[in-house]
């Protein structure tokens, strides 16, 4: 079994090692961030970034130190996604969760890792020190230890290591083609390409996965760029909720493994003494959902105006799924009210 390398150890999250291996590489042993075909697709490589300190880089920038002999597996994952996004969302939904999840998970940490080596710089003083928030990295080791899945062929032994949505937008409403966002604090992820947005969180083995299982079905369905939003909420606000995080144990294969297996991870929650999720609360949930919803100019007053039912945009007010352009109407009928 390959022994499995924590960058963690040193905080090691510079240019010189590989980041998958901890190996060293060369000045131009890196490939970036985010991929070139979707820096191609949405002219993003001179567009701007902001890094938690507020200062700017750009998306060709930002790269990873990756070892060679990895280069054509990362390449094999980008080529896999680039594929299925030329067919549309179904095509994305339809690719195995854990590739996407490793997808969504390199451009994760390539943020992650330039956020640290930027506070590294001997004048910055940040107000929030990563490498010194003791739950995040622990939140970050063990998905860490579920993105060596890039490294090498990996089974994820009865759990997906992430909750990955795919949703449609419906093109009828006017949305940027390209949009990406995170919170480093809870371990989400959101990229829009085209009419298709990736939403992944990022260390919860699942469980928003099984509790949005109801909602991820009812948006089977072009949706109000609004509504999008909402569902990221939703998503976003389980995942800072989530009290649970795993432990992650690495294995060597055996023969009930799948052919060609290299590492096997098995992942354990105490679900007996712990609680998976802490309590949800509409008020903090209204906060969430305003911030994501600034576009459209729904104030917390509004959202919150009945404190027991949040206002939603995917339901009607019979709790029942609507259409995009029902939603547009409602929004209308709000901007007047």
């Amino acid at each position: 079994m390959i022994t499995l390398y924590d960058p963690f150890e040193g905080m090691q999250f510079g240019l010189g090692r590989c980041f998958l291996t901890g190996q060293p590489v060369g000045p131009n042993d890196t490939i970036p961030v985010f991929a070139e075909w979707v820096q191609s697709a949405y002219a993003l490589a001179e567009r701007p970034i902001y890094l938690l300190d507020q200062s700017q880089t750009t998306y060709a920038t930002l790269r990873l130190p990756l070892a060679p002999a990895l280069r054509s597996r990362l390449q094999a994952l980008e080529d896999e996604v680039q594929q299925a996004a030329l067919g549309g969302p179904a095509a994305l939904r339809a690719m195995p969760p854990a590739r996407l999840w490793q997808w969504a998970g390199k451009m994760f940490y390539g943020i992650f890792a330039a956020e640290l080596v930027q506070q590294q710089q001997p004048l910055i003083k940040p107000q929030y020190p990563l490498a010194e928030n003791v739950q995040l990295l622990r939140k970050f080791r063990p998905f860490y230890q579920l993105l060596q899945g890039l490294r090498v062929p990996t089974d994820y032994a009865d759990f997906v290591p992430g909750s990955v949505f795919v949703l449609e937008v419906d093109d009828h409403y006017e949305a940027p083609v390209f949009e990406y966002d995170d919170d480093l604090n809870t371990l989400v992820f959101s990229i829009k390409l085209g009419n298709a947005v990736v939403v992944a969180s990022l260390i919860d083995i699942g469980f928003i996965g099984q509790a949005m299982r109801q909602v991820y079905a009812d948006a089977q369905r072009p949706l109000h760029p609004a509504q999008v939003a909402e569902f990221k909420a939703r998503v976003y606000y389980g995942a800072y909720l989530l009290s649970a995080i795993p432990d992650i144990y690495p294995r060597r294969p055996g023969p009930l493994d799948p052919p060609g297996t290299e590492l096997v991870l098995d992942a354990l929650v105490d679900d007996v003494t712990a609680t998976i999720f802490n309590p949800w609360e509409n008020l903090s949930y209204g906060h969430v959902l305003t911030g994501l919803w600034v576009r459209w100019g729904l104030t917390e007053e509004v959202i919150l105006r009945n404190p027991f039912q949040p206002l939603s945009l995917l339901y009607d007010a019979t709790s029942q799924p609507q259409s995009a352009e029902d939603a547009a109407e409602q929004l209308a009928v709000l901007a007047y009210g």
